[in-house]
């Protein structure tokens, strides 16, 4: 009989014979608790028990609104270990969108931080099919159940029995056009991962120490601060609330992590924090970024600063982590890096033809870490995954030593004076203004109809000056050329973004159109 590939056999109980005394995951804040590989497999097991005494057959999809916090590993594994199909949400919406996501994904059951309790009460309340809610707290809200109470006194399971190409999990996208889909990954991908990017790119040890300031309902986050670190037995620190540059800097000064996993717009202002505050001590041996392209300025300065690089990479829901990115000893800022082992990737044309090199194509790329296709939504998924490959939506173009250049998302970029413009280049260009922080750049119409580009931007603190953005259109001329400098800007407090980071520039095109 085939061995079982149930992920939490490999991710979870395979180390608590191997290592059950070290510590998986602890947290950052609050009680600053931790949990032991021993401890999560002996928990994992009870909440599988919990599962099926609370009678929610194999199969069902159970909702996690779950703060990074060390109930969200036990109820995830737990979930695995019992054959139920886990479904971390982003603890960031709003009550309408739970409630479009318990409707389509049917879920039976619901965990819920006490936290966050508030704004999902009315979306659980109108789920017809929620039949358990259970809080994560010290008190346990009318209709709910407590987390304590819900496993107390459960007969611990063992993990059931699955093929690698089993339904393990899904993950909704994060929405940033549209309502989110939910994602359908296996049991396979998440080892696939944690033996491509996790072992090769950031050779992940045992003795490694990870704090992402991605969450754990992203799959960025998943991959950084569960399976990748899980997978070679290192600890995971967890922060339950917003990452902030203090709070970030206060982290890698107390916690000491050797792997530190953000986001481009996260680095950017802690770079602007720590001209005013020292740079912690630290024994970091290893940065990466993904979310969106970083800019070639902010992977510089950090470098000059911390002594280590940024691997900037790019992944996705679709494929769960990242499958392009630069590795250590290979960083060329203003790329996005070779494929990862274990990664094909193709450049096309809108009629499905390889690009040649130079030119911008629609990235695609092939990996044993691909989704099985979106719930509910047969038109979208056949329009993403071609039979081995997977349609990314990025725009890129590959140079003469094959690295990849980010120019924009398929719907981000647009022709000036019949020349096709990459967004991403003209905000690189601003970010290495010293007055400007962020930087977002769509099209925008002009008086006879014409497309150009139009630039919002958050300035540093304590920059702003009268000629600012005359000097800005200047700077973009002299840096990349003259016909690509923002016509218009639009100086902001902050920009619209998603929960992962991610700037939402179709909010700000529908600004632009009266400039």
């Amino acid at each position: 009989m085939t061995a079982s590939a149930n992920a939490a056999s490999y991710f979870v109980d395979r180390h608590s014979q191997e290592r059950p005394d070290k510590i998986a995951f602890r947290e950052a804040a609050g009680e600053k608790r931790s949990l032991s590989y021993g401890q999560l497999a002996k928990d994992s097991s009870v909440i599988a028990g919990a599962l099926n005494r609370a009678g929610i057959p194999r199969e069902a999809r159970v909702a996690m609104l779950v703060l990074d916090q060390i109930e969200f590993p036990q109820i995830f594994w737990g979930a695995l270990k019992f054959g139920a199909v886990p479904v971390p949400l982003n603890t960031l919406l709003a009550t309408p969108v739970y409630e479009t996501i318990l409707r389509d994904s049917r879920a039976t059951a619901l965990f819920v931080s006490a936290e966050l309790w508030p704004v999902v009460k009315a979306a659980a309340q109108a789920a017809p099919d929620l039949l358990h809610i259970v809080v994560i707290g010290d008190e346990a809200p009318e209709g709910t159940t407590g987390f304590v109470d819900f496993h107390t006194g459960a007969d611990p399971i063992e993990a059931v029995f699955c093929s690698k190409d089993e339904t393990a999990f899904w993950l909704y996208s994060s929405g940033s056009t549209g309502l989110p889909k939910g994602v359908c990954h296996v049991h396979g991908a998440l080892r696939a991962t944690a033996e491509t990017y996790g072992a090769q790119v950031l050779q992940l040890t045992e003795n490694d120490v990870v704090f992402s300031v991605a969450k754990l309902f992203f799959a960025y986050g998943l991959g950084n601060a569960m399976s990748m670190p899980m997978a070679v037995g290192a600890t995971t620190v967890l922060l339950n609330g917003r990452p902030t540059p203090e709070g970030v800097l206060d982290i890698l000064e107390a916690e000491q992590p050797t792997v530190f996993c953000g986001v481009p717009t996260l680095y950017a202002a802690t770079l602007a924090q720590l001209e005013m505050v020292m740079k912690p001590n630290t024994p970091l041996r290893c940065c990466i970024s993904a979310g969106e392209a970083l800019p070639k300025d902010v992977g510089r300065k950090w470098r000059e600063l911390w002594g280590v690089d940024i691997l900037d990479g790019v992944g996705s829901t679709e494929m769960l982590h990242i499958f392009l990115s630069n590795a250590p000893g290979d960083v060329v800022y203003g790329t996005s890096g070779v494929a990862v082992p274990g990664y094909q990737l193709r450049l096309v044309d809108e009629t499905g033809t390889e690009v040649a090199q130079g030119e911008i194509g629609e990235l695609l790329v092939r990996g044993d870490s691909a989704a099985d296709g979106y719930w509910n939504q047969r038109d979208k998924s056949r329009a993403t995954f071609e039979g081995e490959w997977t349609r990314t939506g990025d725009k890129y173009e590959r140079d003469a030593q094959g690295r990849y250049i980010y120019c924009g998302r398929t719907d981000d970029m647009f022709k000036v004076s019949g020349i096709w413009l990459s967004p991403f280049e003209v905000e690189q260009a601003l970010v290495a203004h010293p007055a400007v922080l962020e930087a977002a750049v769509v099209s925008a119409r002009d008086s006879e109809g014409l497309e150009k580009p139009k630039a919002f931007i958050v300035l540093k603190e304590g920059v702003a000056s009268p000629e600012l953005a005359a000097e800005l259109k200047a700077y973009v001329k002299d840096k990349i050329g003259k016909w690509k400098y923002p016509r218009w800007i639009e100086f902001a407090e902050d920009l619209p973004k998603t929960a992962t980071g991610k700037i939402q520039r179709f909010k700000l095109r529908g600004e632009s159109d009266a400039a």
